[in-house]
């Protein structure tokens, strides 16, 4: 498939971690309707004039167990994708494993998935883009660290454990897949975040917060982490044959930098540990540049959104905002790849983070439920339709160069892990 100068993306919420304790399933492409109206959904992409989306299929109702699976609905979706023209972005897990699997504290878990993930990539040999593991650091934090989704555990050992399978699981996924589409990209979609210390006896703990953020990418991408994060991991069960998997095993020249942004996405710690939302302060511009400085790879912004508010123009403000900082980002010579509005329509329950199943709707999405348009959505289309043309066409031969530098890489890849 071509690739257009710049990637404007949404995506559809596909959400599915279990809570109370494994008894219950959150379905997001469940409650926002979209097994019902897919073709709807995917017409609604095309109307705003967006070319990638990122999506996937539900692994707890495609993956039923070791080489088992349903591929029933995925093969009527990706069919539908493919006729439309719609380049996907695929999202293979989003916050949950099926049942059999359990949690993530289940280390049967990276091996089990790279053999679905290969699964997949045999099946549609034609998809190019994928995110196997979505926001590694929220998975791990919110289900082992805070205890609200999946094995519900509050400690560092069950959230470096988790962490551990789950970097684990994503950088298999990638090898399976480039054993079968050696020119794959993966756009590692990651949330952004930074944390301010709110009085003075809180600045070392912001310090090892700061470090700790940076903890799934500096795996996923086989960096050597500095001693107090080394001091960490090995302190909560990482081993160092654990760490050399990950300094030796990293496809980091195939990957771009997905960066996700919210209002909550920036903390006040104080001296206690206890931390609350900070809003804005720094905004996805300075953070961005933070991830590039550590990474040096190519940045997409993959995620963004804001409930529309009593006024109307509270998400089309928000959109606007995000889109100058990208801007902003790309005009200082960081390689920026494409924005996403996440997600297509509204969403439920995200404002209890999906720790209660209430079924409220979250205001959040491009179109309402009803499949009826936003303010945001009109918006978004035409800044789409006004920048599309504007902007420089370098991004199609650096997609390509993502591939391109495996080759320079590789070698002294496997030098480093000697």
């Amino acid at each position: 498939m071509s690739t257009p100068a710049f990637m404007f993306a949404t995506g559809i919420e596909n959400s599915d971690p279990t809570i109370a304790h494994g008894k219950r399933r959150i379905d997001e492409l469940e409650k926002c309707g979209h097994y019902t109206h897919w073709r709807t959904d995917f017409a609604l992409v095309a109307d705003l004039g967006i070319r990638f989306l990122r999506y996937g299929p539900s692994l707890h109702r495609t993956f039923l167990g070791p080489g088992r699976y349903d591929w029933e609905f995925a093969d009527q979706a990706f069919a539908e994708l493919r006729r439309r023209g719609i380049v996907p972005i695929v999202d293979l897990c989003h916050f949950g494993v099926p049942d059999f699997i359990g949690n993530f504290q289940n280390p049967d878990f990276p091996a089990l998935f790279a053999q679905y993930v290969r699964a997949f990539a045999e099946r549609y040999p034609w998809v190019r883009l994928y995110t196997p593991v979505n926001e590694m650091y929220v998975c791990a934090r919110f289900s082992a660290l805070f205890g609200w989704w999946n094995e519900q555990l509050h400690s560092d050992r069950a959230f470096v454990t988790a962490l551990k399978h789950i970097v684990k699981a994503n950088i298999l996924a990638m090898r399976q897949i480039l054993e079968l589409r050696p020119d794959a990209v993966f756009v590692q979609s990651e949330s952004s975040e930074y944390f301010h210390a709110q009085e003075p006896d809180a600045v070392c703990l912001a310090e090892l917060s700061n470090k700790r953020r940076f903890l799934p990418l500096d795996l996923n991408y086989g960096m050597r982490v500095d001693s107090d994060m080394y001091e960490y991991l090995l302190d909560n069960g990482f081993t160092r044959d654990d760490y050399h998997f990950f300094i030796a095993n990293s496809p980091k020249q195939h990957c771009i930098l997905g960066s996700d942004y919210y209002r909550a996405n920036e903390h006040r710690i104080c001296a206690d540990g206890s931390t609350c939302p900070s809003g804005e302060v720094f905004g996805y511009a300075v953070i961005a540049r933070q991830y590039y400085q550590r990474y040096r790879l190519p940045v997409m912004h993959t995620e963004t959104n804001l409930a529309e508010g009593p006024n109307g123009d509270e998400a089309v403000n928000w959109l606007w905002k995000e889109w100058a900082n990208v801007l902003s980002v790309r005009n200082d010579g960081v390689p920026v790849y494409g924005f996403t509005w996440y997600s297509l329509t509204d969403q439920v329950d995200w404002d209890t983070a999906l720790r209660e199943d209430r079924g409220q709707v979250n205001p959040l999405g491009l179109y309402d439920l009803g499949r009826n348009i936003r303010a945001v959505g009109a918006a978004y289309r035409k800044l789409i339709a006004d920048w599309r043309a504007a902007l420089p066409t370098e991004s199609a031969f650096l997609l390509a160069d993502v591939v391109a530098r495996a080759a320079e890489q590789r070698v002294s890849t496997e030098s480093r892990s000697c």
